[in-house]
């Protein structure tokens, strides 16, 4: 990584972390709207924007989070999860709608991990919680896929504009 990339992913660690304490009455247990999870689009222009993401993700759950360690193995793990899923489908998909969209439904489908998560440590039934975790995850990611296209079309123009020609 250069140090190019390196600042970019330390900028994103922190706007995940700004963003996650900002709301961070919305962004835990079972009702989440977790505003800062519509940086998770960034991969979508560059894959090593994951590291920004993950590590932002671990630091928020550090120090915000009321199930600490629940949250640092399960919340970390699901974003994990669904970025890999996103990145290894870029191989196949080309347009920069279609990532945005791939990426907002494995973050939506994983949510059944936090969902696990949330029975595990509070109790809460499985499929009520999976149910509103991944509503609000799907918010989110969508209210945030526009915005996060301005953000990477500045971020990574030359990535953008090869993605954007390959529709």
């Amino acid at each position: 990584m250069n140090i190019r990339i390196i600042a970019a992913n330390g900028l994103i660690a922190a706007v995940y972390i700004a963003v996650t304490a900002l709301i961070q009455p919305f962004g835990f247990t079972n009702i989440q709207f977790r505003v800062s999870e519509m940086l998770n689009h960034l991969v979508v222009f560059r894959r090593t924007y994951a590291v920004g993401i993950v590590l932002g993700v671990f630091l928020a759950n550090l120090f915000f989070s009321p199930i600490v360690a629940y949250d640092l193995v399960f919340g970390v793990g699901q974003s994990v999860l669904a970025l890999l899923i996103t990145t290894v489908s870029m191989r196949y998909v080309r347009n920069v709608w279609a990532r945005m969209t791939v990426n907002t439904l494995s973050f939506t489908v994983t949510m059944a991990i936090i969902a696990f998560e949330l029975k595990l440590a509070l109790g809460f039934p499985f499929w009520l919680t999976w149910l509103t975790t991944a509503i609000g995850e799907f918010v989110v990611m969508a209210i945030g896929a526009p915005i996060m296209y301005a953000v990477g079309r500045r971020l990574a123009p030359k990535m953008f504009d090869s993605a954007h020609r390959s529709r």
